[in-house]
């Protein structure tokens, strides 16, 4: 039975949500970030970047950053940039971009249930990060992404989120990547009964945002924040169906010393090995596409070199190391190698191999993307996918709803 949970999100004020909401900062280029910072006050950027426009200057990940963070967030409530709802709420989201559309509810996930794993995971978590993290989630006193969580969806579920878009919704902006953005605030009793269809699900799973729970578990554990809100992290529940899950393709900078015909022969042995007469994406599993300087190559893995019995050991990104990457390429942990670069399947695969080649790697790999099937099975068998195996969307806003952690 999962549960979600209302709380009283802090938001932008209607007139300025378009220029609050922001992507997350490490995703914006250093040029464009700037300008950004530059150019609009009431960006949420500067408040996760409080040194802007300072003289003051502080060590990245410190407890005197992340005071600053907590400062400027206070600013822009003091300046009524943010507002604060009265009561707890259930908040509808829609994104939609070209014939994509992705719409879920924004509430409180149960820390309970990641702890007792009925909210399942298919991600290892990097514990420095999860310490700063942590570390930052206590000093700033909130969080304002929301971690991307998919169900198995009903038809009850369903039909009642699709009576509820069509009232008018209280925020409607458009950004500069071409995605159109939604937000509903759900009444008293719409949230009821949304809460209870929700207790029909068994289960949920992380799409995205795997250090981000962990994060706000490892808080509530610590004993430091007992407050009512600490139970709960800041969570947007969508529709399995609903998720665009991409690939996360690989640039590589050596042969490790092997010729490109030694290298050919190799991957040979592997499987069906041909050449392609033009650039193009694999269109099924276990088949990987390559470039070695011009030249594009198509590899149909052989069955027999394929362990089905394992969730993991199936995935094309896990056999792309222990078939290619370690044994012939020598990379022996994505994690930690030098040797390696990863681009998602937002990048055409004429931008991938344009990419590729203006920065000097040997090779590329193109991957066909996992199913939320594959994920899954690996999430019940609490096993973890190998690193950048997906990049799934929607990816959400930051600061389009806050959530107070010490509440």
């Amino acid at each position: 039975m999962a549960e979600i949970a209302r709380f009283k999100a802090i938001r932008p004020v209607r007139d300025k949500v378009h220029l609050v909401a922001t992507r997350p900062y490490y995703s914006y280029k250093k040029n464009v970030l700037k300008a950004k910072l530059q150019d609009n006050p009431f960006t949420f950027l500067r408040i996760i970047n409080p040194e802007f426009n300072s003289p003051i200057k502080t060590k990245a990940n410190s407890d005197r950053r992340f005071k600053l963070v907590n400062e400027r967030y206070h600013e822009f409530i003091e300046k009524k940039i943010l507002i604060q709802d009265q009561e707890p709420k259930l908040y509808l989201y829609r994104q939609s971009k070209g014939e994509n559309s992705s719409v879920g509810v924004i509430g409180g996930a149960s820390v309970k249930e990641y702890l007792n794993d009925d909210i399942k995971k298919h991600e290892a978590t990097l514990t420095s990060r999860e310490e700063i993290f942590t570390r930052y989630l206590d000093i700033v006193g909130y969080n304002a992404e929301p971690v991307l969580i998919s169900y198995k969806g009903n038809s009850d579920i369903n039909s009642f989120i699709s009576e509820l878009v069509s009232a008018r919704s209280e925020y409607e902006f458009s950004t500069t990547d071409l995605i159109k953005h939604e937000l509903w605030i759900l009444e008293d009793k719409q949230a009821e009964k949304f809460e209870q269809l929700f207790k029909q699900i068994p289960c949920t799973y992380i799409a995205d945002g795997h250090h981000r729970s962990a994060s706000s578990a490892r808080l509530f554990e610590s004993g430091k924040n007992n407050s009512l809100n600490a139970r709960y992290f800041l969570s947007y529940f969508v529709e399995q169906d609903q998720l665009q899950i991409l690939e996360f393709n690989r640039l590589i900078k050596s042969l490790n010393g092997l010729s490109k015909s030694e290298f050919i022969d190799q991957v040979s042995e592997i499987g069906e090995l041909k050449k392609l007469n033009n650039i193009q994406k694999p269109n099924h599993q276990n088949k990987i596409h390559f470039y070695i300087d011009k030249d594009w190559y198509e590899l149909l893995i052989s069955p027999d070199l394929i362990d089905y019995t394992k969730p993991v050991n199936s995935l094309d990104s896990k056999l792309l190391t222990s078939l290619i990457l370690d044994p012939i390429l020598g990379i022996k942990d994505l994690k930690t190698s030098d040797q390696v670069d990863f681009l998602p399947g937002i990048f055409t695969i004429e931008e991938f191999h344009k990419y590729g080649m203006k920065n000097k790697f040997k090779i590329g790999f193109v991957l066909f993307p996992t199913n939320i099937d594959q994920i899954k099975l690996v999430a019940d068998h609490g096993l973890n996918m190998p690193p950048k195996s997906t990049w799934i969307e929607p990816k959400l806003r930051s600061g389009l709803t806050i959530y107070n952690i010490k509440e």
